[in-house]
């Protein structure tokens, strides 16, 4: 392959590993920012709001891609481990968001049947639900930041 291809090849990768990962961080951080704003609301007002996110559940293509490329960009660099390290903890942090999902967001949602049935511990759910969120949205701010340090290590950027 032509230098010039491999560098495209590789720009394009980072391209869209990193597109993906600041689509996925926006979700992540609107759920952090509206904490404060949400965690006392009384619980009609909170039913009311949670409304808002029906459909949220179709971003799920938006973290396909971010996995997608991330993993297109540990191929592509899995010999220049200034790289791949960073590359690497961008998929633990992607990885760990799912984890914090699976585990304590998706449940609280099973719960509520998405928000829509409000069962006696409600408030116990809302918090689950709230902070697993915050802890998310960490974990793909940690996603974006190793990304962006992979892309600053590169020895082939113009």
């Amino acid at each position: 392959m032509a230098e010039s291809d491999r560098s495209i090849l590789r720009d394009t990768a980072f391209f869209v590993a990193l597109l993906a990962t600041a689509m996925a961080l926006g979700g992540a951080l609107a759920h952090a920012y509206a904490l404060p704003n949400k965690i006392g609301m009384a619980g009609d007002a909170y039913f009311t709001a949670q409304a808002i996110y029906l459909g949220w559940n179709r971003l799920a293509i938006v973290l396909a891609v971010q996995l997608l490329g991330i993993l297109w960009v540990l191929f592509l660099y899995r010999q220049e481990r200034r790289v791949a390290r960073p590359a690497l903890v961008a998929l633990a942090g992607l990885i760990a968001a799912q984890v914090v999902f699976w585990v304590w967001t998706f449940p609280a949602n099973r719960a509520t049947e998405s928000w829509t049935v409000q069962p006696e511990n409600w408030e116990a759910l809302r918090a689950q639900w709230e902070y697993s969120h915050l802890a998310g949205a960490g974990f793909q701010l940690l996603a974006m930041c190793a990304l962006i340090l992979a892309v600053l290590r590169r020895r082939d950027r113009a």
